[in-house]
Parts: structure tokens; sequence; C-alpha cells
């Protein structure tokens, strides 16, 4: 009598993508995105970087209303890069807009990658004369690169037609994308925890640990997520 027995299986436990709390994330990630286009990005749209200075309303035109005319040119094209980014990246990760329309999936992509680049050169062109110094300097640096880097190797995988290399490069991207959101959490929680012991809440003291707080623990649960979904996951050679 021939016995029946049951496969092992072996490896890590695939999470299927597209439950509820996947939902919900997705959703919370939409949300934010576009709260803070229109919060952090559409002012410099609606005013001069003179006018919003002396207002207050926007963080960065009180640094760059004095600087030269490239450089706030610049500026312009990161906010306008990200800004799109930030909101075109969390509809590529729409499985209904993959699934029912994926021509209009592959255009958005193609101008979200491009938004990245822009985005980027931008960034990296202002780093600079960022606010936080040497700190500022290489960590908005160092995410802009990885912004670029990302963004072309998941073009890359995609034009070989690796589906799931692809994937896991636009969750890299997006999580630097998504800097632009968990910079500005971070920072009112860096500005309160000095309350915590009694101390005055010091600005430049919260700005300087931004500039690598705003995206390195994004790339963390950026990889976990990578690997809990069994995409490829990237390791250093060895």
């Amino acid at each position: 009598m021939t016995r029946l027995i049951e496969p092992v299986r072996t490896g890590p436990v695939v999470a299927r993508p597209g439950g509820t709390r996947s939902r919900i994330g997705w959703v919370f990630v939409l949300l934010t995105a576009l709260a803070i286009v229109a919060y952090a990005a559409v002012p410099y749209f609606t005013a001069s970087l003179q006018d919003l200075a002396a207002s207050g309303t926007a963080g960065l035109a009180e640094a760059y209303a004095d600087k030269p005319a490239f450089v706030q040119g610049a500026l312009y094209v990161h906010i306008a890069g990200g800004a799109t980014a930030l909101a075109l990246g969390a509809l590529q990760f729409w499985r209904g807009l993959r699934n029912r329309a994926p021509r209009v999936h592959r255009w958005t992509g193609r101008v979200y990658l491009l938004a990245v680049a822009a985005g980027s050169v931008g960034g990296l062109a202002i780093t600079p004369w960022s606010t936080a110094g040497y700190v500022g300097v290489f960590g908005f640096s160092a995410l802009a690169v990885l912004w670029l880097i990302t963004g072309w190797r998941a073009y890359r995988a995609i034009r070989r037609h690796d589906v799931r290399s692809h994937q896991a490069w636009m969750i890299r991207n997006y999580a630097l994308t998504y800097s632009a959101v968990t910079l500005r959490i971070w920072l009112p929680l860096l500005l309160l925890a000095p309350l915590a012991f009694g101390q005055e809440p010091d600005f430049a003291n919260a700005y300087a640990v931004v500039p690598f707080l705003a995206w390195l623990p994004n790339l963390v649960v950026a990889e976990w997520l990578i690997r809990r979904r069994g995409l490829p996951s990237y390791r250093l050679p060895v």
C-alpha cells in the first residue's frame, strides 16, 4: 500500500499582498503623500520665495530666498519632481491599476521615474546650501544619489522584463521618495523630545539629525517588505 507523504515546505513564508492590512497601509501612504504635496510643495508655486520667507509658511524658502538664480531654479526642479513622484508613486502600488489599466500603470511609471530623476538632480544641486551644515550635505546628497540609482535599477529591471526585481527596486525607490513625509513626522517628534527632560526645543539640533533619519529607517522597512513578499532582496557582496 502506497503511503501518501505531504510535501514539506521549506524557506520563508511569503505574505500575499492585497490583504486588509496592505490596503490600509497603502491608503495611509497615499493620503499622507498627498497631504505633504498640498502642504509642503504647492505653496512654492503660489508665491515667490521672498514672500514665503517673509510669511514663514514654507520651510526652505527662507534658506534659499537670497541664493543665486540657478540655485533657486534647482530648488523648484527638486520640489516639482519630488511632489510629482510622491503623488504618482503611491499609485504604482495599486493592484487595481496594474491589473485593469496596465498601459496607464506603465505611463504613470515613466512619468514617476522622470520626476525622480529631476527631483534627485535638483536635490543634489541644492545640498551645498543646506542649513543642516555638513550633516545635511552628506545626508541629503546620499539620499539624492540613492534615489536616482534605485530608480535606474527599477527601470533597467522592467526593460529586461524582470518584474519581480522591478517591484523590489520600486519599493526601495518609493521608500526614499516617502522621506518627504517621514522627514515631517520626525521633525516635530525631535522638537518635542527635549520637553520630556525639561529642556527647551531646539530646531537646529532636531534638523541636524533629519538628513539621515528621514530615509535610513525607510530603507530598512522597505527591505523587510521585500523579503516578506518573497521578492529579490538586496545582499551586500561578500
